[in-house]
């Protein structure tokens, strides 16, 4: 069962530190039809923190619980945002249990902002549970929904030395051939988050795949590389 005296509460603190002015730009930045309040998303986080030491959830099943009625009762755009901030709790982390929220808020959320939310998740259960994320990840690859194919390419952002190369080879081959600029992104962003650890892995990968990545994959890839 939700913690509904926390929702509730993150809920009006949200409402009351909305920005009328700020909201419609957001809201168009982000070209989405659900408003936004205008708030911040160092606020978002600084409110959820504040509530949810106030109100912890108790077990990881009311976290769960609590996490989705923010995310599915959502009204304004900054609701799911601290849904998202809510598995970011110490009682979340590392959890396998956690995985259908994170691949409900992917496929639901269905935008970059919201799919990138929970990418740092993902990355902290790869490293905690490999042997059971790795096939899920490869699976994710060849998803029909290509942002379930992005969240697979995204999901070792920031890993540096604990990468994965056979895994984040393996769902970027995957993906090289689709035209989605959101897939082409993701696979650039990748390459060049990695190459600040491996740089002479993404080069070759680079130039072994030649004109089968995008021009805006191989540009992003090689941004930082001399």
């Amino acid at each position: 069962m939700a913690n509904a005296e926390l929702t509730d509460a993150i809920r009006s603190r949200l409402r009351a530190a909305a920005d009328p002015v700020r909201a419609a730009g957001a809201q168009a930045y982000m070209k989405s039809e659900m408003p936004s309040l205008g708030v911040r998303v160092p606020e978002v986080r600084r409110i959820v923190k504040a509530a949810a030491a106030e109100l912890p959830p108790g077990p990881l099943g009311e976290l769960k619980s609590t996490v989705l009625e923010l995310w599915r009762g959502a009204s304004w755009r900054e609701e799911r945002y601290a849904a998202i901030d809510l598995t970011g709790l110490r009682l979340a982390a590392g959890e396998l249990s956690m995985l259908p929220v994170y691949e409900e808020i992917i496929r639901s959320g269905a935008w970059w902002d919201l799919v990138d939310g929970v990418s740092h998740r993902l990355c902290a259960l790869l490293q905690a549970h490999r042997e059971d994320l790795t096939p899920v990840l490869r699976r994710w690859s060849t998803d029909e929904d290509f942002w379930i194919r992005r969240a697979s390419i995204t999901a070792q952002l920031g890993a540096k030395a604990a990468t994965d190369a056979a895994l984040l080879r393996d769902v970027i081959e995957a993906n090289l051939v689709d035209r989605e600029f959101f897939i082409r992104k993701a696979i650039g962003w990748a390459l060049r988050d990695y190459s600040g650890t491996e740089p002479d892995w993404v080069r070759t990968f680079v130039e072994r795949h030649g004109q089968e990545l995008s021009a805006l994959s191989r540009k992003e890839a090689l941004r930082n590389l001399p």
